[in-house]
Formats: structure tokens, sequence, C-alpha cells
């Protein structure tokens, strides 16, 4: 038999339980207004918001799709999609992955990683102006918090059976709901 939880047990849970929601709901709304902005600016590169993020995701070096999957948060699937999308385009290749024959790494080309730098000066007016709207500090410190949030997520234990469902931070589910559908169509071209 459960204890009853007091007065003031069920008010500071029901403020935890506030907190998350409205943490959650903003960050799905950053996450519309992210993509709405990447779009905007990856546009006139001849990209999509998908394309350039699987794209920055390789310029460093080259990954497997699921490690691109891993660190973006989203399905295997959809990467895969995306990257021979960038394939096809003559934006990437696949290459030899010395670690997993059949896991081959995507790298950017020459062509790629020339579209990623038509966006840098309008990326960079964005992130100006941005930080002088919100200050630098202020921009530092919340990109700071939501890193660390993310870290949190992802450490969380998975809860005992039976009660709520475990943080899930890699989804590979099947079928795949295509969550980046919207994103890996054609980009619109001006005429």
């Amino acid at each position: 038999m459960g204890r009853e939880e007091s007065p003031a047990d069920d008010a500071r849970r029901r403020t935890r339980q506030d907190l998350l929601s409205r943490a959650a709901l903003t960050v799905f709304r950053l996450n519309g207004q992210f993509l709405a902005c990447s779009e905007e600016l990856a546009r006139p590169a001849g990209l999509t918001a998908a394309w350039w993020q699987v794209l920055g995701a390789v310029l460093r070096e080259p990954l497997p799709v699921a490690g691109i999957a891993r660190a973006m948060g989203i399905t295997r699937q959809s990467v895969q999609r995306v990257a021979d999308l960038l394939v096809t385009k003559g934006l990437a290749e696949y290459v030899p992955n010395p670690a997993h024959r059949r896991a081959k790494l995507l790298r950017p080309t020459e062509r790629g990683r020339a579209a990623v730098a038509e966006i840098d000066p309008a990326h960079a007016e964005l992130a100006g102006r941005l930080a002088a709207a919100l200050g630098g500090d202020e921009l530092a410190h919340t990109v700071r918090v939501l890193e660390r949030l993310s870290e949190v997520l992802d450490a969380l234990p998975a809860p005992a059976a039976g009660t709520v469902p475990a943080v899930v931070t890699e989804r590979d589910p099947e079928p795949d709901p295509e969550p980046i559908k919207e994103s890996v169509a054609e980009p619109v071209t001006e005429p």
C-alpha cells in the first residue's frame, strides 16, 4: 500500500511536471523555428535543412550513417535517405570504412563543401542578430543549459518495469515514421 502524498509533495511534483512539459513544448517550438530558419538559409545554396544538417555532420570527418543518426538524434533510415540523395546529387560520396566493411562512411564532395560554405555568410548574420537580441552571454548560457539537459536525458536510468517509459535518444523503429520527410524534398528554386 502506497503512502498518501502530502499537499507540499503534490505541489512539488506538479511544479516539476509543469517544468518538464514547458521545456518539451519550448524545445518542440524551437525545433520548428530552427528548421524554418535552416530552410531559408539553405535554399539559396540549393540545399534543404535536412541536406545541410547531414552534410554539416560530416564536414570535419566522414561518418557512417548510424553515427550521423546518433549525433542528430533521429532514425538511421531518415539519415540513409538523405545521405543517398546527397550522393545522387553529387554533394557527398560513400567511401570505405576501415573499421567496418559494410558500413561505408559518408563524406562531402567539394561541391557539397561549397554549398555549405555558401550558407556561411547568412548563417553568421543570423547568429549575430540573435546574439545582439539575446545578448552574447545569455546565448552562450542558453546553449550550455540545452546541452546539459540533453546530456542528463541521455544519462537517465531506465525506469522499473511497468512505470514511465525510458527516454529514447536514438530511434530506429520499424517501419520508419519518416520524421524529416518534408525536409528531403527537392529544394525550391527561384525562377
